[in-house]
């Protein structure tokens, strides 16, 4: 029980810098506003036309698989605890492939990223994703918050 109270609290703390969904109508949307450029701030802000899109799209893209990491984590240890390995297993590899696709997109997006600070956090984003896995207890919760804080910094909602 202890592990689904972590999957609970990293959930909470990946998507705290998500913002509000664009769909007022739909209640149960998870993903972020355009980026706005940034009013004041000693760095510039992400050109509009480049780094704007790679922004939103890193965004997205960890939104989705965070949403699918942690429905098919709580999937594998609800399987672990009755037993049934084989829904385990599967709730496990598809948690794993949530991360392999958003650590593809970051990589993805680091190599169109303008900014070359931003190009450089997506990098180390992709990196620190594909170190999760899906061993609850081994997830360094600090540094991806710090990871994220600096990505919330050079893409603004």
């Amino acid at each position: 029980m202890r592990r689904v109270f972590a999957v609970t609290a990293l959930t909470g703390m990946v998507l705290a810098g998500a913002g509000c969904a664009d769909r007022d109508d739909d209640p149960f949307a998870v993903g972020f506003g355009s980026p706005a450029p940034a009013a004041t701030s000693a760095a510039p802000a992400p050109t509009a036309t480049g780094d704007a899109g790679v922004c939103a799209r890193a965004k997205q893209s960890g939104s989705a698989a965070v949403q699918t990491y942690v429905s098919k984590l709580a999937e594998m240890l609800r399987a672990g605890g009755t037993g049934d390995e084989g829904a385990a297993g599967a709730a496990k590899r598809d948690a794993e492939g949530a991360l392999a696709g958003w650590r593809d997109v970051l990589r993805e997006q680091s190599t169109r990223a303008v900014d070359p600070r931003l190009r450089t956090l997506l990098a180390d984003l992709a990196t620190e994703v594909g170190r999760l896995g899906t061993d609850v207890q081994a997830i360094d919760e600090t540094e991806f918050d710090r990871l994220q804080q600096r990505l919330d910094q050079l893409c603004p909602a």
